[in-house]
């Protein structure tokens, strides 16, 4: 067999009888909806479900799978603890999909956390399932800071443990949508919210798997500012139902309390190898890199030039006669301009990968003799020693985007009211320490978040009244 199922549910605890005592009347279009999801399972008759939830074990660059063979849990945090839970893993299918994950390569088993009890993001699922259906084993997934692609690729291997263990496997992606939707909710109003919502309703509501990994449709930065936990949940049920043909059926979207809850079925009715969409997409990445790579400037060019000389050979290039060489040579590999080599400034050099910052390093005030140098020093800073981040390695270089910002002499200010955040990048200072942050950022929408970020990295409290600084950047792609 293989998948037989999947479903997206949201995890407010509220929607627990014994929890909301009335509350999740409010709700009450996804109570239904989440009934229906139950007793479609249990009509399926799965002998393992598969949890994937943003409130397991987390890990920035691992993903955990619930070790062991039992799981316990009830909902006493939230004032109920009558509703309890004793289930029981799936230990060979735990072991199946580490198998899978090991041959592709991907962070993912089911070492690390040992006796987490279960979290709310897989009990409120569960707490429906079990009412109809209770003849199955459980698979708790946590997520992870990895890439979308890694979290499709992930799904991939559930599907193909499922085939090779020959098990009627569901999926259950557990997740809410934006947190942000209300003035008055829990977590105030952003923008990005309710325009999430709208996006991910309408790709999942249809199974258009492919543009969950659409960096124009849901960027991880836009993510961050909608403030919405289940997406990367939503990706790998994506990657289980990969070349997969299914029947979507949207239930229930709602969010009167500032959060949104989204429910969808997706019935599997056959394969489709068109539903390839992790391979099409890696597809377009390498056109797009191609693209990119002939339009961009010398500012990049020489930024990526330096990066993939380094990670490569692990020798930095040489500014000399007008060219950047190789420390080995005296050939030159690229010849630089008058813009480069006469004129002296801050550098940031920045890498993302995914959509995901890589490595950024900069430099406020010139350190080198020119722009040129700037440049080659700040690259291989962000590449190989970027404290956030391990260094670089050679298979990622393909997949490395650029970008480089001269900055302007820094200028003080008196309030913040001269700042701008699309304009101005800002420095904050109190005695030794500094904090900076670049302007036009995409998950900087105000000032306040501007300035708070910056004390953050400098290790300064706003309450301390710090000196303030803007700059401008000219930034190249």
């Amino acid at each position: 067999m293989a998948i037989i199922g999947a479903f997206m549910v949201p995890h407010p605890p509220l929607i627990v009888h014994e929890v909301g005592r009335g509350r999740e009347d409010d709700i009450a279009a996804t109570v239904a909806a989440y009934v229906q999801v139950a007793k479609k399972i249990a009509s399926l008759k799965p002998e393992t479900i598969v949890v994937t939830s943003p409130h397991a074990t987390f890990y920035r660059d691992y993903f955990h799978i619930s070790p062991g063979t039992e799981a316990f849990g009830d909902f006493s945090e939230f004032g109920a603890p009558e509703v309890s839970f004793h289930l029981f893993y799936d230990t060979g299918f735990v072991k199946a999909v580490c198998r899978e994950a090991d041959a592709a390569k991907i962070a993912a088993g089911a070492k690390g956390e040992v006796h987490a009890p279960l979290d709310h993001g897989t009990a409120v699922p569960l707490y429906f399932i079990n009412k109809y259906y209770t003849d199955y084993k459980l698979v708790r997934i946590g997520l992870s800071g990895q890439s979308y692609k890694a979290h499709y690729a992930l799904g991939e291997c559930i599907r193909r443990a499922a085939e090779k263990t020959e098990k009627r496997v569901v999926v259950v992606a557990s997740g809410d949508l934006s947190h942000v939707l209300k003035e008055d909710g829990p977590y105030g109003f952003r923008a990005e919210g309710p325009v999430y919502d709208e996006r991910i309703m309408n790709v999942m509501g249809n199974a258009d798997f492919g543009k969950l990994l659409s960096a124009s449709l849901f960027s991880p930065d836009f993510c961050e500012n909608a403030a919405e936990c289940g997406h990367r949940s939503f990706i790998i049920m994506a990657g289980s139902l990969d070349r997969t043909a299914v029947r979507a059926e949207r239930l229930s979207y709602e969010g009167p309390f500032g959060v949104g809850y989204g429910i969808c079925i997706y019935g599997v009715t056959g394969s489709d190898e068109a539903r390839n969409f992790l391979e099409r997409y890696e597809e377009d990445e390498r056109r797009a890199f191609d693209e990119r790579k002939k339009s961009e400037d010398e500012y990049v060019r020489l930024a990526r030039l330096t990066v993939e000389t380094y990670v490569r050979t692990k020798r930095m290039l040489r500014i000399e006669g007008g060219a950047a060489v190789r420390s080995s040579g005296s050939d030159p590999m690229m010849k630089l301009s008058g813009d480069l080599l006469d004129n002296r400034a801050g550098v940031f050099v920045s890498l993302k990968k995914d959509g995901m910052l890589r490595g950024c390093i900069g430099t406020i005030a010139p350190v080198c003799a020119n722009i040129a140098e700037e440049i080659a020093h700040n690259a291989v800073s962000a590449a190989a020693f970027d404290p956030r981040f391990s260094e670089v390695e050679e298979d990622e270089l393909s997949s490395l985007v650029y970008s480089v910002d001269i900055l302007s002499s820094p200028e003080k200010i008196s309030s913040k009211t001269e700042l701008d955040v699309k304009r101005y990048g800002v420095i904050v200072t109190k005695g030794s320490r500094r904090g900076l942050l670049l302007p036009n950022l995409e998950t900087v929408n105000t000032i306040d978040e501007q300035i708070g970020i910056a004390c953050k990295k400098g290790g300064i409290a706003m309450s301390e009244n710090p000196e303030i600084e803007r700059f401008e950047v000219v930034r190249h792609y």
